[in-house]
């Protein structure tokens, strides 16, 4: 079964993780969730979920919450005992979606203070898939250049940045736009857009 880690930090944007995830339960992966505490306060804030802090219950609440089913995992920011911390239990893939321009940067600068951060790290080590998906407007130089520093490690930058040749109708097909743009680097097999020339 893959095994896909699922970020979210704090930017703004925490809804396109979240449908990640339910989409990524629904294609039967095992998806480990980890969340920031900026993240879990933006989350909040943008969808009005409030997802407890112990991992055990963020899991089945997220569950709960989505009516999905399947195998979710979350961790705490702080474990770094977690399978996935170490290279010879590396994921198949890690999404950072939302991905902050600060974890951006630490990421760049090569440091992992956190999980999320030591498992992009072990990511890029072991030549495993990584794709970030930042949500900011409009770049700096030093995010461009961090962006820039962390593709040419070996990740793969996919900007949350919708199309409209498939003329959307609500705000959720944008959002699936980008969702399916994941799932297309995974690998995963969707129907969440029309493809151009269909």
């Amino acid at each position: 079964m893959q095994r896909i880690v699922v970020g979210i930090t704090g930017a703004s944007g925490s809804i396109y993780g979240l449908r990640l995830i339910e989409e990524l339960l629904h294609a039967q992966k095992e998806v480990s969730l980890l969340l920031t505490d900026a993240g879990r306060q933006v989350l909040a804030f943008e969808t009005g979920l409030q997802l407890d802090v112990d991992p055990a219950l963020c899991a089945k609440q997220f569950l709960l919450h989505y009516g999905a089913v399947g195998h979710l995992q979350n961790y705490r920011m702080d474990d770094f005992f977690a399978p996935i911390a170490s290279g010879s239990s590396a994921p198949d893939a890690v999404v950072i979606c939302p991905c902050s321009m600060g974890t951006l940067g630490r990421l760049a600068a090569g440091l992992s203070d956190n999980l999320l951060e030591r498992v992009a790290d072990v990511a890029l080590k072991e030549q495993k898939k990584l794709l970030l998906v930042p949500r900011e407007t409009p770049f700096n130089q030093l995010h461009l250049q961090n962006l820039l520093r962390v593709s040419q490690a070996g990740g793969q930058i996919l900007p949350a940045m919708p199309a409209f040749y498939q003329k959307p109708q609500s705000v959720e097909e944008l959002i699936d736009f980008v969702i399916g743009k994941i799932l297309d680097q995974l690998g995963i097999e969707h129907a969440l857009f029309t493809r151009w020339g269909d």
